[in-house]
């Protein structure tokens, strides 16, 4: 029984007390038009399950356009590619990076004959196509070289917006790459090819199972000379305001659970859409913890989502992309 001066005028739990209020006062609402599916692609007729990440797949071309086909009849409207490239194509110089026949291109056109509407974002780093494992050329003497890297990845940023991709996203993290791709894309009549800036790349161990399933592990060295340092958070700033100056129209962080307090700080500075990438180590330990029994794997993959976009994403590259606009979908 209480009394007058145990009365309690405020209760915060009236606003939780069914799921119709609790919906009703929710802050943050995962949607599937925020949600990026990244997928895997290599020149095999056949898909091939990457053992690093279970669940995901090499997807042949003809597989490729199924799951494509598949996710944006679930409500998801962009797809961004990585390459798994023969070995035999890569070399020092990554010239396959700008092949207009090559793996990336050819797969471009086949999806914009297929689902015209996917919007298509390509990774634009030279890590997947040399044979040193790097973003960038590499030196003599082990230096990743910036500038004349920067060239290559003008190249390989045009091939892709002649076979008509959306959005170009630079991941390798070389200073000015932005504005050299902006004005080489704005030199040749690509003026409304975007560009998502891989600004805030940390030089994460949550990298691992997404090289493997690439190849594009470095052979010497590692790529802690480019990528951000992981104890540093001011930095991004900086990055995102060179990135938007040179002409980023969306920027990034990534990984993302582990830097939601990066993405919140990027999130509350910037004017321009803000996307974080949830990597395969991200996806690992959930599917593993998962996969073990300890957690249930839909709740905690949502909530993981939620607080992503919470932390002020406006879009989320994951995984778990087109099992979550299922569930979406079903609700």
């Amino acid at each position: 029984m209480t009394t007058p001066d145990s009365h309690q005028a405020i209760r915060p739990r009236r606003n939780r007390k069914s799921c119709a209020i609790r919906t009703l006062c929710r802050e943050t609402r995962l949607s599937h038009e925020s949600l990026i599916y990244p997928l895997f692609v290599h020149e095999a007729p056949r898909d091939e399950e990457i053992t690093s990440m279970p669940g995901c797949k090499r997807w042949s071309p003809d597989g490729l356009l199924r799951e494509v086909a598949e996710a944006h009849s679930l409500g998801i409207g962009a797809i961004v590619l990585f390459p798994a490239i023969d070995k035999n194509l890569k070399s020092t110089n990554a010239d396959e990076c700008h092949n207009d026949d090559g793996l990336i291109p050819q797969t471009i056109r086949a999806i914009k004959n297929e689902t015209p509407d996917v919007a298509v974002i390509t990774d634009v780093a030279l890590d997947p196509y040399s044979s040193d494992g790097h973003d960038g050329l590499v030196s003599e003497n082990g230096k990743i070289l910036n500038d004349e890297t920067i060239e290559v990845l003008c190249k390989q940023a045009l091939c892709h917006a002649r076979a008509g991709a959306d959005i170009v996203a630079p991941s390798d993290m070389m200073d000015g790459r932005v504005g050299a791709i902006r004005t080489a894309l704005d030199n040749t009549g690509h003026d409304e090819t975007s560009i998502l800036s891989y600004t805030a790349k940390y030089a994460s161990a949550y990298y691992g199972p997404f090289r493997n399933a690439l190849g594009s592990t470095p052979k010497i060295g590692d790529k802690k000379t480019y990528q951000m340092d992981p104890a540093n958070a001011r930095e991004a700033l900086r990055e995102a305001s060179l990135d938007i100056d040179e002409g980023a129209d969306m920027i990034m962080v990534k990984p993302a659970g582990p830097y939601l307090d990066v993405l919140a700080l990027v999130a509350s500075n910037v004017d321009v859409p803000v996307a974080a990438y949830q990597v395969s180590g991200e996806y690992l330990m959930i599917e593993s913890a998962a996969s073990a029994g300890w957690i249930n794997r839909e709740e905690v993959i949502k909530e993981s989502l939620t607080g992503i976009h919470r932390a002020g994403a406006n879009a989320i590259l994951t995984y778990f992309a087109k099992d979550v606009a299922g569930w979406l979908h079903k609700d």
